[in-house]
């Protein structure tokens, strides 16, 4: 069933300049898609343009112009939403283009100094990257400390007395949500998770689970949320232990020798299972996925999307929730992966239940992976406005499809003394079908 690659370099797309000027000659400069770009409509900025990010980066690729400082701020400041692509009539591969860009300037030579000016800029992101993200079992490890450090008071106590001041580790901490437990497996004790979660009754098929790297530790909940969906319908969800990040962050930051080998190694980790589908609870990890290596053997698909055409629905009682829903719409799921209609089908197979969607769900929320670290300012900007949208509705419960969202809006109600509730619309299905909060 699986093909393995064997060779890493195999996996990167074509970054050569000459292909790079080719997809931005693409472009008409219609001018279509700047009201549609987030930095734009802040900065009226044509450099904070996806037209003009264009033209800067054929001329900075064909050597007009150099790769330094002022170039990588507008560079920098894109949030890889990729709103534009989903708008432009001419097909341009924005995504593609400035995933191209960032790795010719992560490469020392592009500076005319001789520096690497991204990780002079974001040493911080670098160790995160590296260190954690791209060993996803430290985050594990992490768990019970984590959840010591939430349920002893002290997280509180840190939060009240400032002690992080305006540090990277405050904004951390302050986007920490409840540290939930792995999904235990019947008869079996521990506290990681488990390969195999089997079926309740008639069986119907075969689920592999993507835990992805944040989500595992940050969002366990909707994971078990998925798992506890699946078995009930009748399927087998398997988590393998040796999967990893999906490199959605290494490639975006420039980084694809490790984005790379962390596709290989998830490759390697799924192979042989023979599998129906590879489900992300995570849309930010599954747009990548999707457009890996790893879904040229097995479907990687966004588990609402999975669930909306999954079988055994009349075997299962779901509890009604006489509510209005919130429901955001994160990029990758609305402009990459194109499933942003599934979370509202899911959630109305639960009676009395009524989805609605969120104000301003073509903008970003300004999380963007580590980019509300690196751009703060301009995070905090985005997220306003979608702040604003969630208290001027008047409802109470907000779903959405991506952990980095969830956690990013979720923070910010939660300092403002806000009472909507934030989570994933497979949690709330999992919730009205018995699963225990």
């Amino acid at each position: 069933m699986w093909e393995l690659i064997t060779n890493p370099k195999a996996l990167q797309p074509d970054f050569s300049p000459a292909s790079l000027l080719a997809e931005a000659n693409r472009c008409v400069a219609c001018g279509l898609c700047l009201p549609h770009c987030p930095t734009y409509r802040i900065t009226q900025s044509e450099a904070d343009s996806p037209r003009g990010r264009i033209a800067l980066m054929s001329a900075a690729v064909s050597g007009r112009i150099p790769m330094n400082d002022r170039f990588s701020l507008h560079i920098d400041r894109c949030l890889t939403c990729r709103a534009c692509e989903a708008i432009c009539p001419n097909h341009v591969s924005y995504g593609h283009l400035v995933d191209g860009t960032r790795a010719i300037m992560a490469q020392p030579s592009s500076s005319p100094t001789g520096h690497d000016l991204r990780k002079e800029k974001s040493s911080f992101r670098a160790l995160l990257e590296n260190e954690f993200i791209a060993k996803p079992r430290r985050f594990d490890s992490l768990r019970p400390f984590l959840r010591l450090y939430q349920k002893s008071g002290l997280q509180s106590l840190v939060r009240k007395s400032s002690l992080l001041g305006k540090t990277k580790f405050a904004e951390l901490d302050a986007q920490l949500p409840l540290i939930d437990k792995p999904c235990p497996s019947p008869n079996i004790k521990t506290t990681s998770w488990h390969r195999i979660y089997p079926p309740r009754g008639k069986s119907r098929g075969e689920i592999g689970l993507f835990l992805g790297c944040v989500a595992r530790l940050t969002d366990a909940t909707t994971l078990n949320a998925a798992i506890f969906v699946l078995n009930h319908l009748g399927y087998t969800v398997h988590v393998p232990p040796s999967q990893t990040c999906c490199g959605a962050l290494h490639r975006h930051s420039g980084d694809m020798q490790t984005s790379n080998q962390l596709a290989q190694e998830n490759v390697h980790a799924f192979e042989g299972l023979k599998l129906d589908a590879i489900i992300s609870t995570a849309s930010g990890c599954g747009a990548h996925l999707e457009e890996s290596p790893l879904n040229s053997s097995a479907c990687v698909i966004d588990v609402s999307a999975f669930l909306e055409k999954a079988e055994g629905w009349n075997d299962v009682k779901i509890s009604p929730f006489p509510h209005k829903i919130l429901v955001h719409d994160p990029c990758s799921l609305r402009n990459v992966s194109r499933s942003a209609e599934y979370p509202y089908s899911l959630l109305s197979r639960i009676p009395d239940a009524t989805p609605v969607p969120l104000a301003g769900n073509d903008q970003c929320c300004g999380a963007a992976g580590t980019y509300f670290l690196d751009q703060p300012e301009m995070a905090k900007a985005l997220l306003n406005d979608k702040i604003k949208a969630v208290t001027q509705s008047g409802e109470y419960f907000l779903v959405t499809s991506n952990v980095g969202c969830s956690m990013h809006l979720a923070s910010s109600l939660r300092q403002s003394g806000s009472k909507v509730v934030v989570l994933h619309p497979v949690t709330l299905l999992a919730r009205q079908m018995g699963m225990s909060s």
